[in-house]
């Protein structure tokens, strides 16, 4: 099976999308919704949406792994953003409806700075050899997680540059009813990106960790398939995310052969997220740490050695695993 998932740029909808004039229970403060019509959108058609692979849409922030001094690091997802002068002439232009006419970004002048080593994201727009921003008005992009960065702490948190690996949650192997917590590799998720998930990001939807004991997890875009999705009609998979046990996600990815990523969001047919009771928690999950090749070099209060401790060990949700640091 080809490899899936590189999340380099905002992913449109499945389906044609209207604005509604309602508070938005997505973000606080948004007078409106964006809403899922029942027509497919001309993006997702072109890209043969229906033999692509649908996936778990994961609710944490995008990370991506390439090389940086010369070895696999993890990247955190900054993007570039315009100054308060350039954002209040774009939205000026968006509220006249002058759509017609297309916005003039000067991207040397209109942009706030950002650290040295920040790279665009791929598959983003060029001109002159500059990388523009998207329909929001941000070029995005990733900087690399330094070890003592306190900004991106948590993503440290699940990475060892000294043994370069990187704590992963993924499928078991043998088994896809069982979760599996391992030690991976940087070298084998080159340049892929992934979730970071846990105690600290998005506001916690999978209840994971406490703040006295956080708990992070990197988990690789599209690891989770969806095997019984529904046909692609707006009712079908309104009725799919409310009475499945499959459906308690946040969202659907479908990977198409292009290469193309389509979404749907639960917000996006008028449904609550996050919810009580997600599918990644109805799900066991073991621990596979296997770090004795790398003679227990690790700080004794970082994951991976405080994963070591409780190595084989099954859990009925991952809800339930406790790192105690004592």
């Amino acid at each position: 099976m080809r490899r899936l998932g590189s999340v380099q740029r905002k992913m449109p909808c499945v389906f044609v999308t209207e604005v509604k004039e309602e508070p938005s229970t997505k973000r606080e403060h948004q007078s409106f919704k964006v809403l899922a019509t029942e027509t497919l959108s001309h993006k997702a058609l072109d890209a043969d949406i229906y033999s692509a692979i649908p996936t778990e849409k994961v609710d944490g922030t995008c990370c991506y792994i390439t090389t940086y001094k010369g070895q696999p690091y993890l990247w955190a997802r900054l993007d570039r953003k315009p100054n308060k002068l350039a954002e209040k002439r774009f939205k000026n232009f968006l509220h006249s409806k002058q759509n017609s006419k297309e916005f003039f970004w000067n991207v040397e002048e209109d942009f706030k700075p950002v650290p040295e080593c920040w790279i665009p994201a791929k598959e983003i727009e060029q001109l002159n050899g500059n990388p523009m921003p998207d329909e929001n008005g941000h070029i995005p992009g990733w900087v690399p997680v330094e070890k003592n960065n306190k900004q991106y702490c948590w993503h440290s948190s699940v990475v060892n540059y000294e043994f370069e690996v990187a704590l992963v949650l993924k499928h078991h192997p043998d088994d896809p009813g069982l979760l599996e917590i391992s030690a991976v590799p940087l070298s084998d998720l080159l340049e892929q990106t992934l979730e970071l998930i846990g105690t600290n990001i998005n506001g916690n939807p999978y209840g994971l960790g406490s703040k006295k004991h956080p708990l992070h997890l990197l988990i690789p875009h599209g690891a989770f398939q969806i095997r019984n999705l529904p046909s692609l009609k707006h009712n079908d998979l309104l009725s799919w995310f409310e009475g499945c046990r499959e459906g308690k996600i946040e969202g659907i990815v479908w990977h198409c052969n292009d290469g193309c990523l389509i979404k749907v969001h639960r917000h996006h047919l008028g449904l609550c997220w996050p919810i009580p009771e997600t599918y990644m928690n109805s799900k066991p999950v073991i621990i596979n740490m296997n770090l004795n090749k790398y003679d227990h070099g690790f700080d004794t209060k970082c994951l991976f050695s405080l994963f070591s401790k409780i190595d084989n060990q099954k859990f009925g949700r991952l809800k339930d695993i406790i790192l105690d640091i004592n």
